[in-house]
C-alpha cells in the first residue's frame, strides 16, 4: 500500500485503515511533512496508529507531473530492514524511475519535509525579483540548515547529502511544479499566506512543516535563521524585505566553523 494522504491527513487516515490491514503490512509513506503538534514524521504515525505495520518510505526530488511524463527520475527507499527496501526497490524501479535504498528513515523523512521551508524561501525570495545569487544562497545555506538540524534529530548526514537532501532542496527551490515554491512567490509580491494558499489551490506543506521545523530546532537547540525568518513571514506578518535585511545583516561569521585558522 501507498500512503499519499496530505501530511495533515496521515493519522486520519491511518486510523481508518488500522483494522483494514493485516499485521505486516508494508505501507510507504509518499507524503512529506512532520506532525506540528507532535513533531512525529509520516512513519511514526503510521506506526503508532496502525498495529503491526511494517512502515517504510519513498521519497526524492520527483515532481508528479514529470513522473507521469515518463521523464528519468531518482527517488530512495527508506525501510526498517533491508528485505522490505529491496522489495520496494523491485516494485517501483523502471527504466525511467530510480529507486535507492537507505535504512535512515528519519533522515529521509526529514529532508523530504523540511525542504519545503526553504522551497517558501525560495519562492519568496523570487516573488521579490531577487536574482540568481540569492537563490543559491538560499539553497546552499538552506542546505547546511537542514543537514545541521537533521543530525540532531537523529539523522545521517550522508543521507541530507543525496536524495532527499541536497536533490529534493535543488528541484523544490527552482521548479514551478513546485506548490511551495509558487506560494513563496506570491507571498514575496506581498499576498498573506492564506491567500497564497487559497491561490495555489492544493496544500502548501512547507506552511506545516515551518512550524514543525521551528518546534525541532528549538527542542534540538539548532540555530535555524532562514526557517525562523520564513515563520516570522508566515505567522507574524513580518515583511519579506524586512526578513530578508534580518538575514543579511546578521552578526558576522565563518562559512563553516569546523574549519581552523592556521
Amino acid at each position: 500500500l501507498v500512503m499519499v494522504a496530505p501530511s495533515v491527513h496521515v493519522r486520519a487516515t491511518s486510523r481508518l485503515l488500522a483494522d483494514m490491514v493485516p499485521r505486516g503490512q508494508i505501507i510507504v509513506d509518499a507524503a512529506k511533512g512532520i506532525e506540528e503538534d507532535t513533531l512525529m514524521t509520516m512513519t511514526q504515525i503510521m506506526e503508532e496508529e496502525i498495529p503491526g505495520v511494517n512502515a517504510a518510505v519513498l521519497s526524492g526530488p520527483s515532481h508528479a507531473e514529470e513522473v507521469g511524463r515518463k521523464l528519468p527520475t531518482s527517488v530512495v527507499a527508506g525501510a526498517r530492514d533491508k528485505e522490505t527496501a529491496q522489495y520496494i526497490q523491485d516494485v517501483f524501479m523502471n527504466p525511467v524511475f530510480r529507486v535507492y535504498t537507505s535504512p535512515d528513515m528519519l533522515g529521509i523523512e526529514l529532508g523530504g519535509a523540511i525542504k519545503n521551508v526553504f522551497a517558501l524561501a525560495a519562492g519568496i525570495a523570487d516573488g521579490m525579483g531577487c536574482g540568481d545569487n540569492t537563490k543559491a544562497a538560499l539553497i546552499t545555506r538552506g542546505i547546511y540548515e537542514l543537514t545541521r538540524l537533521g543530525v540532531a534529530a537523529g539523522g545521517k548526514k550522508e543521507t541530507f547529502q543525496g536524495l532527499s537532501g541536497v536533490g529534493d532542496l535543488i528541484v523544490t527551490c527552482s521548479s514551478m511544479h513546485s506548490r511551495n515554491r509558487r506560494a513563496g512567490i506570491l507571498i514575496g509580491q506581498g499576498m498573506s499566506m492564506e491567500d497564497a494558499m487559497e491561490e495555489v489551490k492544493m496544500v502548501v506543506e512547507g506552511v506545516y512543516s515551518a512550524r514543525a521545523a521551528k518546534g525541532l530546532a528549538e527542542r534540538y537547540g539548532v540555530q535555524v535563521p532562514i526557517i525562523d525568518e520564513v515563520c516570522s513571514v508566515l505567522f507574524e506578518h513580518k515583511s519579506a524585505r524586512d526578513a530578508l535585511r534580518d538575514l543579511m545583516e546578521r552578526e558576522r561569521r565563518d562559512e563553516e566553523r569546523s574549519n581552523v585558522w592556521h
